[in-house]
């Protein structure tokens, strides 16, 4: 197992979508499931379902073929509530598609919500 669970889910996302799986398994976490929700609520992954194992648990995901990259963002820059458009424009193809997944001070969320809701915090990664 990696020591970092965030590179690791976006890196077995971004793997399973290029070979064309339907599902694939990580790790349980409650940072790995926040992340997850916010995926699903975006329309990037399907069902997500938990399976207890014994040691700790694992997600199972639906993969519905939409992610065409995924990945980390290291180090975890902190972005201000009006700094959003740099960290876009740096990662992102174009406006208004993919998201920026950010952690603030109410959840994880993507970057589109936290600039809604006026809040600012750590970068995470990104999905397009």
């Amino acid at each position: 197992m990696s020591k970092d669970l965030v590179s690791g889910l976006f890196t077995t996302l971004q793997n399973n979508e290029m070979v064309r799986n339907r599902e694939c398994v990580y790790y349980a976490s409650k940072l790995i499931g926040e992340i997850l929700k916010t995926l699903q609520r975006h329309g990037y992954i399907g069902a997500i379902e938990y399976i207890e194992d014994g040691r700790g648990g694992k997600f199972r995901i639906q993969l519905l073929g939409r992610i065409n990259r995924a990945a980390p963002i290291r180090p975890r820059f902190s972005v201000k509530k009006d700094e959003y458009e740099k960290w876009e424009q740096q990662y992102l193809p174009s406006k208004d598609i993919g998201i920026l997944i950010v952690t603030t001070s109410q959840g994880v969320m993507s970057h589109k919500e936290a600039k809604a809701k006026g809040l600012g915090g750590k970068l995470l990664g990104y999905v397009y």
